[in-house]
């Protein structure tokens, strides 16, 4: 490796990012080119949409991320790209973007996988501690993953339904909020003085595993049996009732594993760990054990391309390398590359 310089490409959803990462911990570029305001009308992402927009995007946004760091194709060292999960329309935009790019410029490619992704953003604002502990919450995945060392993954608890984004994004229209709801459930709940009561979901004695399925249907029970009797709910108590019983949940099973598993590090990553409400919480009970806990600001936590490349950088380093037959795996398994 001669610069140590890693052009990262995500598309795995409704964000077309590029970003320049140098060494694996320094942003030199980080460009994102959200969709939000094309997908709020639908309450959610529309595949289609969010593939024509990677195609419009993907060039502007790899070549911004050059613009912005000064850097012309020949300074880098290789190419990294999200393989999967994710739609697979879109996830073959940024990988195809990715292999042309590579072929062009005789540069070595990467596929990483989205979750680790996520896990690596803390390493571009702080140093990886092994042995550690990583709860990922996002809109498709809530997983509670033990690292024992760079490239190690090893999923202990794992969402059996709903994972915890998508539970608040439908929670959300419940209420009738916007889309993404998670942000405005997340403001609402520190608006609210009194919380209504839902049931935390805890399975059997000993599981790391979550489900948010049956909060989520306690929830819309309690709107309609308000409903059938006349009675107005109060938006700010619903949703100040809705988080806490997701942190908690969160929390205890997080400290938990923690505990069990000895680590020197927790961290958090994925869209819903900008939630101020998990935020705060997971620093305080941490804070207490004694056991250092990070989290990325907002900004890496949502989908972007510096994650990918941070991530892309240890895989570098140990040989691993993608090829020109990459192609998009919606369904991809978070599996180790030692």
């Amino acid at each position: 490796m001669n610069n140590g310089l890693i052009l990262a490409i995500e598309s795995s959803c409704d964000e077309t990012a590029a970003a320049i990462i140098r060494n694996g911990h320094e942003i030199v570029s980080n460009v994102v080119a959200s969709q939000i305001e094309s997908h709020k009308r639908f309450g959610g992402v529309v595949p289609e949409i969010a593939s024509r927009h990677h195609v419009e995007q993907i060039t502007v946004v790899i070549e911004e991320a050059l613009a912005q760091a000064n850097l012309k194709p020949a300074d880098l060292d290789a190419v990294a790209v999200t393989e999967g999960p994710g739609l697979v329309g879109a996830l073959l935009i940024g990988i195809n973007a990715a292999k042309a790019f590579a072929f062009a410029n005789s540069l070595p490619i990467v596929g990483v996988h989205h979750i680790a992704g996520h896990i690596y953003a803390n390493a571009l604002v702080q140093p990886m501690e092994f042995p550690l502990l990583a709860l990922v919450v996002s809109g498709g995945h809530t997983e509670l993953v033990y690292m024992k060392e760079h490239g190690s993954f090893e999923v202990i608890g794992e969402t059996r339904d709903d994972a915890a984004g998508e539970a608040y994004d439908k929670v959300a229209r419940v209420l009738n909020l916007p889309y993404p709801g998670g942000p405005r459930i997340d403001q609402l709940a520190h608006e609210g003085e009194e919380a209504v009561p839902f049931p935390r979901v805890w399975l059997e004695e000993g599981s790391y595993d979550f489900s948010f399925s049956g909060l989520k249907s306690a929830v819309i029970n309690y709107k309609h049996n308000m409903d059938q009797r006349g009675e107005a709910i109060s938006p700010a108590a619903v949703a100040k009732g809705f988080q806490e019983s997701v942190v908690e949940v969160l929390t205890a099973k997080t400290l938990r594993a923690a505990r069990e598993y000895q680590v020197k590090q927790v961290i958090a990553a994925g869209g819903v760990a900008a939630n101020k409400g998990l935020r705060s919480a997971l620093e305080a009970v941490f804070a207490e054990e004694g056991i250092p806990f990070f989290v990325p600001p907002l900004k890496l936590c949502t989908d972007n391309a510096a994650m990918i490349g941070a991530a892309a950088m240890p895989m570098f380093e140990a040989g691993v390398r993608g090829n020109l037959m990459m192609n998009g795996r919606p369904g991809m398994e978070l599996k180790s590359w030692v």
